[in-house]
């Protein structure tokens, strides 16, 4: 595991153009770095000396406030560079710098993003997204006419429509179930798909944490219940991994796909993909494979010609967010996030759809302001003040997202709520 101190020191010793290393910067740096050993992650969430040192290893544009880092992330400069070098590598001959030497780098990243996850590598395929990874499971899977799939209306749109498809291609049926948001409890959760459930089900599709409001799925819980009853559960962990800790083990999953490009922070265009080993074999790839390919990981990135460049700058990503650590970016985004929400909380009629108990949130959050249309404000937020939100509108809800990330500062939080503090108070200005 990478030292705090050694994290911080690569982050400033990537470039001799980055003013850190001219004005005595980096002295300051290490000596951030050494009062972290003890502190606990809830401690160094609130130490801006720590994360302004993180925030400038980013080349963003200071003059917005970019708070949708849940559609896509940047990149650190790290990262950034790292493709770069491959890109220009792969354009000296393509054909062999490429394919021979670049692209069997891949199997390093493999080994890498497994042991995060906590899975074998021969369980784990690279994709460009997570909507690919989930993709290949719900178009791959054997299913007949009738065999249901149980999933919420919550769940992402590019999914709902991909199930919709099967629907009207195999004759499946497709079980849509309401949830509160907030939710009266995890067990509220699990006990609404247990009660969608039928002798026909045959696959429950589920958010790890959802897109709209950022709510945590019991995901262990749901497993163990399909597991029992001889039903797949997909798990969409597209806005999950990299976001807060966990692995594998503590899903108990057997399908699992996330894009890497929000939190992980990796570059534009990447995702994984887990099967457990067993299941492999019975789920056909999106693209034609061999029979000899049946039962390897690998028939899942069977994609035609592709830059070796983005998957193997993944490395770097990783590299990272070791340096901050798991638990300390968790505790950040979960500070930025109770920071804003709990300030706009106490005005009449708001309403945060996210809870704040830190199992079932971290960054990702909605709130709900009365009387204010939701696209309106998104655009006045914008072009007033240049602060980048998501509008949600929800047939049961509606409000705008918000995702700060770690080179989020909290100036930057605290301008976005006074501004909304604002609207809240005295409406949009005509």
């Amino acid at each position: 595991m990478t030292t705090r101190r050694g994290f911080l020191h690569s982050l400033f010793s990537v470039s001799a153009a980055i003013p850190a290393l001219k004005d005595g910067g980096l002295d300051h740096v290490l000596r951030t770095a050494g009062r972290l050993d003890g502190r606990t992650p809830e401690a160094i969430a609130a130490d801006e000396d720590f994360w302004v040192e993180v925030q400038r290893a980013f080349t963003v544009d200071r003059t917005l406030t970019n708070l949708n880092n849940g559609g896509v992330s940047p990149s650190p400069r790290v990262v950034q560079e790292a493709m770069r070098r491959y890109l220009e590598y792969s354009n000296e001959a393509p054909v062999h710098t490429m394919w021979s030497v670049l692209e069997p780098q891949i199997e390093s990243v493999r080994r890498r993003l497994a042991g995060t996850f906590g899975c074998d590598p021969e369980e784990l395929a690279i994709t460009r997204n997570a909507s690919e990874a989930l993709e290949i499971v719900q178009l791959g899977m054997p299913l007949a006419a009738g065999d249901e799939v149980v999933t919420t209306n919550q769940d992402y749109p590019r999914m709902l429509t991909t199930w919709r498809q099967r629907a009207r291609r195999d004759g499946i049926v497709l079980k849509e179930i309401s949830v509160p948001m907030p939710p009266p409890s995890m067990d509220d959760l699990a006990g609404r798909i247990e009660r969608a459930i039928t002798p026909r089900t045959k696959v429950i599709h589920i958010c790890h944490i959802t897109n709209l409001t950022g709510q945590i799925f019991p995901v262990r819980r749901i497993c163990r219940l399909g597991r029992e009853r001889g039903i797949e559960v997909i798990v969409d962990g597209a806005h999950a991994f990299a976001h807060f800790p966990f692995t594998r083990d503590d899903l108990e999953c057997d399908y699992y796909g996330t894009s890497l490009h929000k939190w992980l922070l990796a570059p534009h265009g990447t995702g994984f993909l887990y099967v457990r080993k067993e299941k492999i074999s019975k789920i056909w790839p999106l693209m034609a494979a061999t029979p000899e390919q049946d039962a390897n990981i690998r028939k899942f990135e069977e994609i035609g010609t592709h830059p070796a460049a983005n998957h193997n700058a993944i490395a770097e990503a990783l590299t990272f967010n070791e340096g901050i650590g798991w638990e300390r970016k968790a505790a950040r985004l979960r500070f930025l996030f109770q920071r804003w929400a709990k300030r706009l909380d106490r005005l009449p009629g708001v309403t945060v759809r996210t809870p704040y108990d830190p199992a079932q949130s971290c960054g990702l959050a909605l709130v709900s302001i009365p009387n204010v249309d939701v696209g309106t404000l998104v655009s006045w937020l914008w072009a007033q003040h240049r602060i980048i939100v998501t509008g949600i509108t929800h047939p049961e809800f509606s409000g705008i997202r918000v995702t700060p990330n770690v080179y989020t500062t909290r100036q930057e939080i605290d301008r976005f709520s006074e501004v909304m503090e604002g609207v809240i108070r005295n409406g949009l200005p005509a």
